[in-house]
């Protein structure tokens, strides 16, 4: 009886080594293949140009069959209040921006001369042109005052019978239409105090005034445009007032680089440049 008890109990514990010895290797093989591990999820805060929100959206349902483990959190706004904002300490992993002056006033290898206060945000080696955009002239349903170009909306500032919107000056959009009235020797000051221009705080709300008709005019890019489904009269031109080029970074004061520079990549892919240029965004 002894002997045989002596003999189940050797066999309950052969087994049990056995069962041990298989999961381990279970195990390992799992761990070799990748089984069985996640990313840790990760949230990126991307501040951008408001001319951005409808395509970066877009993007962003697309990236989550990219990343799953990343969410992607936009802040959209003019990009000298987002540039205040980074300057200001608001956590920000990626900057995407409707001007170089603005992505330059926070780059350290940037000319002093725009970067006066020697700030240093822009992760080196991550900065990019990524995308072009269009200033064109568009107008609300129905075009009351027949505007059909800029020369025609330079003659009618001129003769002070109608209103413009457009965006504040420390705007991307806004120091692009302060360039078209220099173009055209107009003195926006005098236009202002006449009642001749009515300002924006981002190219949104100039498309805005533009939308709801209590405007004449308003200068806001070829995808504003497209977006809210209004009609484009003209196009500037790059004499009028140069290119518009769209430059994004990493910041160096992300805790996420890693991740904030894939999302960067990504950006550049075929499959979020045909986003962007379904609404008239191009490649610089």
């Amino acid at each position: 009886m002894k002997k045989a008890l002596s003999w189940l109990l050797t066999a309950a514990m052969a087994l049990s080594l056995a069962a041990c010895s298989s999961n381990t290797a279970d195990t390992a093989d799992e761990s070799a293949q990748g089984g069985g591990e996640t990313a840790d999820p990760v949230e990126l805060t991307v501040f951008a140009a408001a001319s951005l929100t409808e395509t970066l959206n877009q993007i962003a349902e697309d990236y989550k069959t990219v990343a799953p483990d990343v969410t992607l959190t936009f802040n959209f706004d003019s990009s000298g209040t987002l540039k205040t904002q980074i300057q200001e300490g608001a956590v920000c992993d990626l900057f995407i921006s409707a001007g170089q002056k603005q992505m330059d006033q926070l780059d350290a290898s940037a000319d002093a001369s725009v970067n006066t206060e020697g700030l240093d945000f822009v992760l080196e080696g991550s900065r990019i042109d990524l995308l072009e955009n269009k200033v064109t002239l568009a107008v609300p349903d129905g075009n009351p005052k027949g505007i059909d170009s800029f020369d025609a909306l330079a003659e009618h500032l001129e003769a002070g019978d109608i209103l413009l919107a457009m965006g504040n000056s420390d705007v991307p959009v806004g120091q692009y239409t302060q360039k078209i009235l220099t173009w055209y020797g107009l003195d926006e000051a005098a236009l202002a105090n006449a009642g001749c221009i009515t300002y924006g705080t981002n190219v949104k709300e100039v498309t805005t005034q533009v939308s709801e008709g209590s405007v004449d005019a308003g200068i806001i890019y070829c995808t504003d445009a497209f977006s809210a489904g209004l009609t484009v009269v003209d196009e500037a031109t790059p004499e009028m007032c140069g290119q518009v080029i769209y430059p994004a970074a990493v910041l160096n004061t992300s805790e996420h680089q890693t991740e904030a520079q894939a999302f960067l990549d990504y950006l550049s892919t075929d499959d979020a440049m045909a986003v962007f240029e379904e609404v008239g965004f191009s490649k610089p």
